[in-house]
């Protein structure tokens, strides 16, 4: 049986909803639904909650688990935490190089302005 697996019988034994167990464990109801829809692994520190809550081992909780697949999945969480993070960021730099920008036209345009009227006048 995979961890996933594991989880969904353990909860539903103790009659707990997915929102009930992570309310138990300090986590959202999405994050049990992706604990057990194998898009994520708990933390070790959930893993700990979970041995205690459900009153088993860390080695019975985790055993049958693809080390590897728990790897890549986490590896590829941190790539997309990474790529968000970098996208925020060049959304910040973008703005202020408006700002700075459209400050700095508003100059150049007012430079303009002022040579035009003093060859005028």
């Amino acid at each position: 049986m995979n961890f996933n697996e594991k989880l969904i019988s353990l909860r539903k034994s103790k009659g707990l909803s997915q929102e009930e167990l992570g309310a138990e464990l300090n986590v959202t109801r999405q994050t049990i639904s992706k604990w057990e829809s194998c898009q994520s692994y708990p933390d070790f520190q959930r893993l700990v909650l979970l041995s205690d809550f459900f009153g088993l081992t860390l080695d019975e909780l985790v055993k049958d688990i693809d080390v590897q697949e728990v790897r890549e999945k986490n590896l590829n969480s941190e790539r997309l935490n990474s790529i968000y993070s970098d996208v925020e960021n060049a959304k910040k730099i973008i703005k202020w190089g408006a700002i700075i920008g459209g400050g700095i036209a508003a100059v150049l345009l007012i430079v303009v302005v002022v040579l035009i009227f003093s060859f005028v006048y």
